[in-house]
């Protein structure tokens, strides 16, 4: 029979104790590990709020962009925050998506409900501009014309598909004029290939004979222009500076 009593009951005890303590530090070592550091998206937020008070909007940005890259904690009114500094240095598009994910999560409950309102109206008229303008795309950064093809959107090169020569070879008649046909009398005659009329040759099917073949260009993927990291002022580039450009485009080719 198996004695099932303890025999030190103060001896196990201890052991239970000491077991209990290692568990527990176990247990809050691993959670300090993975909780989110909630002071650090504070830090860097009030930092770009100081920098937002001097008016250094772009360093105010940056601090900003560290928060999200940083995957910290968002502090529910930085969203606003954001979309004022983005709105100040004209990213119009980019501010707009921040405003409207504060008034999602804020609502009229939020601390600056009301600048957001009036910001949501100074964006609105900026907004209307960047869809009416012809000189950038929908989130107001400028076109440029497409370097390789000078905005012609195509290439023209020398036909790879004949070498240049305007005319490949008939298929039919092998590039022979002629072809073979036995009779009745399973004798062999000769006729004219009516595929190239006896010419043995056939203009170049991607060329049609010009000798120059035309493709989409591939920088600009047909379109003629790049989208730069301008923001667009909606207005077209005085002329003196595309003949300038032109001028240096000319030079560099030389």
């Amino acid at each position: 029979m198996i004695d099932c009593s303890l025999k030190n009951p103060v001896l196990s005890f201890s052991k239970i104790f000491l077991l209990g303590c290692l568990l527990f530090l176990f247990g809050f070592q691993s959670y300090s590990q993975v909780k989110p550091s909630l002071g650090g998206s504070s830090r860097l937020m009030n930092s770009a709020l100081a920098e937002m008070e001097k008016g250094d909007f772009e360093r105010a940005n940056a601090y900003f962009r560290q928060i999200i890259e940083s995957n910290l904690p968002i502090p529910s009114e930085m969203p606003y925050f954001f979309a004022e500094t983005l709105f100040q240095l004209g990213q119009f598009d980019n501010s707009s998506s921040f405003l409207e994910k504060y008034l999602e999560i804020n609502g009229y409950q939020g601390d600056n409900y009301e600048q957001a309102k009036i910001l949501q109206q100074k964006l609105k008229n900026h907004l209307d501009e960047i869809s009416n303008c012809k000189f950038c795309d929908f989130r107001g950064y400028r076109y440029n014309g497409c370097p390789t093809c000078n905005g012609n959107r195509i290439l023209e090169q020398s036909c790879s598909f004949c070498k240049a020569k305007g005319a490949v070879g008939c298929i039919k008649c092998m590039g022979k004029g002629l072809v073979t046909k036995k009779n009745i009398f399973n004798i062999i005659e000769y006729h004219e290939c009516d595929k190239c009329g006896g010419d043995g040759r056939l203009d170049c099917p991607r060329c049609n004979g010009s000798l120059v073949e035309v493709s989409d260009c591939r920088t600009c993927r047909g379109q003629g222009r790049l989208i730069s990291e301008e923001i667009c002022n909606h207005q077209a580039e005085p002329r003196n500076m595309s003949q300038k450009f032109e001028r240096l485009r000319h030079l560099a080719g030389h």
